[in-house]
């Protein structure tokens, strides 16, 4: 919406052009106008048309006529800043934003999508951002959106013309972080639909409703209250393996990195054994699980455990390492 003092000059130019208005046709009916000439006087004389005087004018009616015309530029000036400032610091300047952000995300690929920018919203943001993946915010109260470092999208997002606006067509993941477990679950319905292969990870705040979600299509359902309870246990049983988990999953303090590797068909390591491949000794990386393809996890796997294309590696090394097992698991 316009700013209010930007509107309270708009409707205090309109009055004072009434006034003025009035008070010249008034003027002009006292020196003897009739009223119709009056008002056609007063309004050509206003508006600055340039169709010359209705009737022949005294000196004292030009006198008139020229306080009048200032009068009525001054006041045109006044509204005409008025509205341009209502409307290009509202309206106007919120459909400029908008397309900007739409032009900016319509180069995307391969982002995320936050549906939903509350204190779990938030902390997604925040750490997806941190990671260098591009973001995009999708929150009805454009209060919350204002001023973020990353890209927002002010609507509705169960609306499937604000997900094609956040180029859900192109998206890597969807986030369901709104308020309610419903709407999370109109989400979630809303956006398989539109993108059957989207991985979606939706957030819960009824255990009764997981199940729920899992059927919409959410490939992975996060209670945010469990989690913390869980996180929390850790941190009473085993402070020091969960702080050590926590520094190299998100502090960024360490050296070491803990990611997940997706295995090409055109890898070069497909079809050999962990003994084979020679990871530890090409990259540096230490696998510490593999996932097969029916999603199954192989933990601590044997020497012997054979690599194959679908398969994701659970690695830990540094930054140089983990590239480097990117690499040879992307393949040519």
């Amino acid at each position: 919406m316009p700013p209010v003092d930007a509107l309270r000059r708009a409707r205090l130019g309109l009055a004072a052009l009434a006034l003025v208005t009035a008070a010249g046709t008034i003027g002009y009916l006292l020196l003897g106008f009739s009223p119709m000439n009056a008002l056609y006087q007063t309004v050509t004389t206003i508006s600055t048309v340039g169709f010359g005087e209705i009737e022949p004018m005294s000196t004292r009616e030009r006198l008139f006529t020229m306080v009048l015309i200032l009068g009525g530029v001054g006041t045109a000036i006044y509204i005409l800043s008025g509205l341009v400032e209502a409307v290009v610091d509202g309206e106007l300047g919120e459909l400029l934003g908008r397309r900007r952000m739409e032009r900016r995300i319509a180069h995307w690929s391969g982002h995320v999508i936050i549906c939903g920018y509350g204190r779990v919203g938030r902390s997604i943001a925040a750490l997806v951002a941190t990671g260098g993946t591009d973001v995009v915010v999708v929150d009805r109260d454009a209060d919350r959106l204002a001023g973020l470092p990353v890209a927002t999208l002010q609507g509705d997002a169960t609306d499937e013309g604000v997900l094609r606006a956040a180029g859900i067509e192109r998206a890597r993941v969807l986030v369901a972080a709104l308020t309610t477990d419903a709407d999370n679950l109109f989400l979630t319905v809303t956006a398989r639909a539109l993108r059957p292969d989207l991985f979606i990870v939706a957030r819960v705040r009824q255990e009764a409703s997981e199940g729920k979600l899992a059927s919409a299509g959410a490939d992975r359902v996060v209670n945010p209250q469990l989690l913390g309870g869980q996180r929390m246990a850790a941190f009473v049983l085993q402070p020091h393996v969960a702080e050590f988990l926590d520094v190299v999953m998100h502090d960024g303090s360490l050296e070491f990195r803990l990611e997940e590797v997706p295995v090409a068909p055109t890898s070069e390591l497909g079809g050999h054994s962990l003994r084979d491949a020679h990871i530890r000794d090409r990259t540096g990386a230490l696998i510490l699980a593999v996932r097969d393809g029916d999603g199954l996890f192989t933990t601590n796997p044997s020497p012997e455990t054979v690599i194959r294309p679908g398969h994701v590696l659970i690695a830990i090394g540094t930054a140089g390492q983990l590239k480097a097992l990117s690499t040879a698991a992307a393949g040519g």
